[in-house]
């Protein structure tokens, strides 16, 4: 559970969401969250990671988008689940078209891979997808691919790299707040837990929409 109260993160969105922070427009806006570290050494390779936060409220513009590589054996099972397939045929020409191979890695949130095509993704697609952390979640050939798809659909990526400052997406500004409230709240806890610190490696807390200004709270100031 997050250190920070649901109560806070709520006023802290509703803020965010107001007229005075989030003009109106003719989309609905993504809601941001960004969350600030302090006291963390990111030149040590332990400290930076990459996190896959599932979360409990959806919409359809959150959902994220799935690729499964296949030499077959999961070809009918991806399709039925109405994810895009990408078969050894598909894959092994790209091998020589960087631009094809680049564009393919960008259209993606999310990849699968059978186990034996690992070796030929990574040779042909590892180069693009590797620095982005979108190198496919390996799994047998005769596997039920349907929970992973669930859950990689409903997931959003957080990074630590090299800089103490974390963002991801956590909904749309026409959702609930209730449904912001506990996505920002899954990955609070998410990122709270990997630190070294935990809640003491935090600073500050803040949310904007697409458009919108930022609304921040300095963690060590509350609670």
């Amino acid at each position: 559970m997050s250190s920070l109260s649901s109560v806070q993160i709520k006023e802290l969105i509703s803020k965010a969401l107001s007229a005075e922070n989030n003009p109106k427009r003719n989309f609905h806006q993504s809601v941001q969250m960004y969350i600030k570290l302090r006291e963390v050494d990111l030149s040590k390779p332990e400290n930076r990671f990459s996190l896959l936060v599932q979360l409990p409220h959806l919409n359809e513009k959150l959902t994220r988008s799935v690729c499964v590589f296949t030499a077959g054996s999961l070809l009918s099972q991806a399709r039925s689940l109405g994810v895009d397939v990408i078969s050894r045929d598909d894959l092994e020409p790209l091998a020589g078209n960087k631009k094809m191979a680049r564009k393919l890695a960008r259209k993606y949130d999310y990849f699968i891979a059978e186990a034996p095509l690992m070796a030929l993704v990574g040779k042909v697609l590892g180069q693009f997808l590797a620095p982005r952390d979108r190198m496919p979640t390996p799994v047998p050939p005769s596997s039920d691919i349907s929970s992973h798809i669930s859950r990689l659909r409903s997931s959003v990526q957080v990074r630590l790299k090299t800089q103490g400052v974390m963002s991801t997406v956590i909904g749309t500004e026409d959702m609930p707040i209730e449904h912001l409230v506990e996505n920002a709240i899954r990955v609070l806890t998410a990122v709270e837990e990997k630190l070294p610190a935990g809640r003491r490696n935090l600073k500050s807390l803040y949310f904007k929409t697409t458009m919108g200004k930022k609304v921040a709270l300095e963690v060590g100031k509350h609670g």
